[in-house]
């Protein structure tokens, strides 16, 4: 014990100490700066703002900032295509240099969608449904039909449509629906001597009835003046009003 405590007082193992406490310090400053330099410690950028961006623009902002990128595409409805509508890391983010940052991009191509089975709905549980599938209630009209605002017929790009048919997302359906007045009758309105503007409107917005077949008598030299001079049905004696929706056949004539 004498000895070893002898040689702590010695010069060499001063010398040794020192040496020692000098690597330590060497290799633990070594360490930490190369560190720092590997790391890049202190050095990068905010992330800019992509959302909202053209993807070419996001795409020029990102190769400007030395920053690589990855695209995924989603399709939303009511959004322009090839428009940035996500971004990670989110803006203002600090990153290093040549991070990667994900881009989802609005793709121009809806993907399909299934028809629901609306017929016979009501208006309400119809739009509920149309919407659930990705697709979008257009315009409504109504036909004479003893159930009211139920839906009768669906139609897209003027075509009927079934339950099970493919559409684009984002589609406009429109409905046909029942008017609740399907058992009513209306009174026969006379439409001699009417021109064919004149008495579609008469059928339609005065008594609620459609217009059948159109037929010609003669030589039609100007069809805007022709005018009825036979109607089918015809208010009689015996035969005075018909059903909501009937159609009226009329014969045009420029005599």
């Amino acid at each position: 014990m004498g000895k070893f405590i002898s040689y702590l007082k010695t010069t060499s193992f001063r010398n040794n100490l020192i040496a020692a406490i000098l690597t330590v310090v060497v290799l633990l400053m070594v360490a930490f700066f190369s560190l720092r330099y590997y790391t890049k410690h202190g050095q990068g950028l905010n992330v800019p703002e992509l959302k909202g961006l053209a993807f070419t623009q996001a795409v020029e902002k990102l190769e400007a900032l030395g920053l690589r990128y990855e695209v995924d595409s989603v399709y939303i409805m009511d959004s322009p295509p090839g428009m940035v509508i996500d971004q990670d890391p989110i803006a203002n983010t600090f990153v290093k240099d040549n991070r990667t940052i994900y881009l989802t991009i609005n793709t121009a191509l809806a993907p399909n969608a299934k028809f629901p089975d609306v017929e016979f709905k009501s208006l309400r549980e119809a739009q509920a449904l149309i919407e659930s599938f990705g697709l979008k209630l257009g315009d409504t009209s109504y036909k004479p039909d003893v159930s009211r605002d139920v839906v009768l017929q669906a139609t897209f790009g003027g075509q009927i449509i079934k339950a099970g048919e493919s559409l684009p997302k984002g589609s406009r359906i429109n409905l046909v629906l029942g008017d609740g007045k399907g058992n009513e009758e209306v009174e026969i309105p006379s439409l001699i001597g009417l021109t064919k503007d004149e008495a579609l409107f008469a059928l339609r917005n005065g008594a609620m009835l459609n217009l059948g077949i159109i037929s010609y008598e003669g030589t039609i030299t100007d069809s805007t003046t022709a005018v009825v001079v036979r109607q089918d049905p015809f208010a009689t004696d015996s035969l005075i009003k018909v059903k909501i929706g009937t159609p009226v056949n009329i014969t045009l004539s420029n005599k």
